[in-house]
């Protein structure tokens, strides 16, 4: 796997957002064939607001002192059946949306951006971690079919494409005895 040296990540704190706005955009805009990014900016204002939201697992990367790249986990209680419903605590977190900036595609940015949070998640105690996105990425650190955990799409692209919605034990069988349903009616935007 390709890391990078010389990237850090922290905390995002207001006097980031204007910045991240941009960013993120833009890395929609030149980097995918489905957003124009308003709608990934829309969930990120979601989330911030949301009972979901942890602040210590949202984050900037940095390389030189600009930001390149800006990601969050998110608590995400998993549904007991296709249909919704689900508690307010959780023991796994969601990763979305991710973004790179677009001046850095194609430089290890997001590998490395994304293997520094996943250990913080790991320090942080909890069990998984959900992703949906383009498995050819997010299998380079460390995420595999959801289903291997008994974890299941319910909506959009995963469903024709299973392979889309992922999962990561944060330590070998943490996910052991869980399972349930990817439902995002939490939010308005997801």
């Amino acid at each position: 796997m390709d890391m990078r040296n010389d990237i850090i990540i922290r905390q995002e704190c207001p006097k980031d957002y204007k910045e991240i706005v941009s960013m993120v955009l833009r890395s929609f805009r030149e980097g995918t064939n489905y957003s124009d990014g308003s709608d990934i900016i829309a969930l990120i204002e979601e989330i911030r607001v949301s009972k979901y939201y942890i602040p210590e697992l949202s984050f900037v990367a940095e390389m030189d002192g600009k930001i390149v790249g800006h990601f969050l986990f998110s608590k995400f209680p998993l549904s007991p059946n296709a249909d919704g419903g689900h508690g307010d605590d959780s023991d796994i977190v969601m990763l979305a949306p991710v973004s790179v900036h677009a001046d850095y595609f194609h430089k290890h940015v997001g590998v490395t951006m994304l293997t520094l949070g996943i250990q913080k998640v790991r320090e942080m105690g909890y069990k998984g971690i959900t992703v949906e996105g383009d498995f050819n990425f997010y299998n380079r650190v460390g995420f595999r079919t959801s289903s291997e955990y008994g974890i299941y799409p319910t909506s959009g692209y995963p469903m024709t494409e299973p392979r889309c919605m992922m999962c990561q034990e944060t330590e070998e069988g943490s996910l052991k005895g869980y399972g349930g349903y990817v439902v995002y009616d939490m939010y308005y935007n997801a």
